[in-house]
């Protein structure tokens, strides 16, 4: 390989790639595949050069793609049986990966377009036709390829190796056109911002997932319903022995604790947590199988660890780990079995040393924080709503909180009773000001004022919960209450929360007459030793009941809207990984604006 060599401007008069793209049958004994081999030509390595490619090899492009639908169909086809029958081998991992990549380039006609793409040739092959009964398959090949995460093979391994001249002709040719490809990211406008050049452990493990996202993101055709989303909707696992639903073809089994293992495993990446919270959403076996491990915090831990990181993560990736927690607090028992999961030194939490915590406290306090971080920076409403959903669920089965925990959620109250006061301050002060000139426009200060109240409701609504709920299983956030009981005074009369502060009043109440009764001067270990007297004292039937909160997950109206400019803006990140130099990172990004 390498005889001979061409330069980039020849190639459209190279009377090889002219005969390959051209109408006439080619036998695979002919001479012709080994001259054609035989041609070398140096890797683009810049835009410049990628230009000049495309300008190079648009007749043979044209020629290849003229009333050949149907050759574009087998094409599609072979890929794909490419991926599913050969067995992946160190000598097939390069073959595999290129199969896989070149599918993602077949589907990255959305690039194009500004607007969500419903439909396109390579949609419609994938989704009717030849491709269509190869469907499950395909989706459990990714799913085992990201599972076993296989490394990349040592050099010499390969069926095609690049050699140290550029390559063979097609292979010069063909990781040309992929590179160029990829930098059509740059100017569809999805505009993530690239994750650093690092190289991945598994690459064929993260193209594949990436395949899998895109696959099963396609919108659905007007008669079909995406059949790859049927697909990871519905797959069992291999030891569940009834019987597939006649109604859905795409059904298949695969090995959920391997499932499981990996998906814990890979949680630092956008692209697993994605893949986790379409299976928790939309796939009944997944969820139930997950919510019944007894292990739950290896998979609840790393996702607490992406929102305690939040200002190193996209908001993408916050929200979908925002999500998984609320889809797994709408479970009773994940909300009890939390509790008595005990985990030692929580290296990556630095407010506070935790050197024992269990797993339920933890998630209350990365919770919280996230909370906080958002009244202060980011101020996004959505992200609030399902930060205290997720309370909400837990709250009735709050155990033996950390102290630590008991006194942050008091904290949070606290931090919202003062901006609660500052607003209606600033309210005050504007209206009094409008009085003497009537040119200057008010600022809504009653819709802040809504807001906030809306959110002081529901963490009075939380703290109830847990004591009517769990009061005698929770002496450290009772104490923490007693600690800071002058900050509920003002809410006592509210005519918003007046009806949930009659359960808080009475706590505050009775057991800060306990407390005088025992004398001054108690020690913390006194002063719990009385709350915990006080709370089997306590008549449960003084405690108003209220409805229990219970928040369920409900997807946007469009999906397609956040989730496919998302999936896209992965696989550009990836492709900025694995085809770009560092130096040409920023030129792209640059360009991309």
């Amino acid at each position: 390989m390498g005889a001979n060599s061409s330069s980039i401007s020849d190639l459209s008069e190279n009377e090889y790639l002219k005969r390959l793209s051209g109408t006439e049958s080619i036998s695979e004994n002919d001479p012709f595949w080994n001259q054609l081999l035989s041609f070398s030509f140096t890797t683009p390595n810049n835009s410049t050069e990628l230009k000049l490619l495309e300008e190079a090899t648009i007749s043979v492009f044209k020629s290849l793609d003229a009333d050949s639908e149907d050759l574009i169909e087998e094409l599609l086809c072979c890929l794909i049986k490419l991926i599913i029958d050969i067995p992946l081998l160190d000598i097939t991992y390069g073959i595999s990966l290129e199969a896989v990549s070149t599918l993602v380039i077949f589907l990255s006609c959305q690039l194009f377009h500004k607007e969500i793409l419903r439909q396109s040739i390579s949609h419609k092959y994938l989704m009717h036709g030849r491709c269509l009964p190869y469907t499950s398959r395909l989706v459990k090949t990714l799913l085992y390829n990201f599972i076993r995460q296989e490394k990349r093979p040592p050099p010499g391994t390969h069926i095609f190796e690049q050699q140290s001249d550029g390559g063979g002709l097609l292979y010069g040719l063909a990781s040309g056109v992929a590179t160029g490809l990829w930098t059509v990211f740059t100017l569809g406008g999805v505009g993530s911002k690239p994750a650093p050049h690092q190289e991945q452990s598994s690459p064929l493990a993260s193209q594949s997932l990436l395949l899998l996202l895109v696959l099963a993101n396609l919108t659905d055709a007007p008669d079909t319903p995406n059949p790859y989303r049927q697909a990871i909707m519905s797959f069992k696992n291999t030891q569940d022995s009834t019987a597939f639903p006649s109604s859905n073809p795409h059904a298949f089994q695969i090995n959920f604790n391997s499932l499981y293992t990996a998906l814990c495993e890979q949680q630092k990446s956008d692209q697993a947590t994605l893949l986790l919270y379409m299976l928790l959403h939309q796939n009944s076996n997944v969820r139930t199988y997950m919510l019944a491990r007894t292990d739950m915090e290896n998979l609840v831990v790393p996702i607490l660890e992406i929102l305690y990181h939040v200002e190193e993560r996209n908001s993408h990736h916050v929200y979908m780990a925002l999500i998984i927690l609320l889809i797994l607090t709408e479970d009773d028992g994940f909300n009890r079995s939390i509790h008595e999961v005990i985990l030692k030194n929580i290296t990556w939490y630095s407010e506070r040393v935790l050197t024992e915590i269990s797993l339920g406290s933890l998630l209350i306090l990365v919770v919280i924080r996230t909370i906080q971080y958002n009244m202060t920076r980011t101020r996004d409403k959505y992200l609030h709503t399902n930060c205290l959903a997720a309370l909400a669920n837990m709250s009735a089965q709050f155990r033996s909180l950390h102290q630590y925990a008991a006194q942050r959620i008091i904290s949070l109250f606290s931090l919202l009773s003062k901006k609660h006061n500052k607003v209606l301050e600033q309210a005050t002060q504007s209206l009094r000001g409008s009085l003497s000139s009537d040119d200057v426009p008010l600022p809504d200060y009653a819709q802040d004022l809504n807001v906030i109240e809306e959110v002081i409701r529901m963490m009075l609504e939380i703290i109830n919960s847990c004591l009517t709920n769990s009061l005698h299983h929770n002496p450290n956030l009772v104490y923490a209450l007693l600690y800071k009981r002058d900050l509920f005074e003002q809410f006592r009369t509210h005519p918003s929360f007046q009806d949930i502060m009659q359960n808080i009043d009475l706590v505050i109440t009775f057991f800060s007459s306990r407390l005088q009764q025992a004398g001054a001067e108690l020690s913390v270990e006194r002063v719990l030793e009385i709350i915990k007297q006080g709370a089997v004292a306590l008549p449960k039937d003084r405690l108003r009941k209220f409805p229990e909160l219970k928040f369920k997950y409900v997807e946007e109206e469009q999906p397609e809207e956040f989730f496919i400019p998302y999936v896209w803006s992965l696989v550009y990140n990836s492709a900025v990984a694995l085809y770009w130099n560092p130096q040409d990172i920023q030129l792209f990004t640059m360009d991309s604006g």
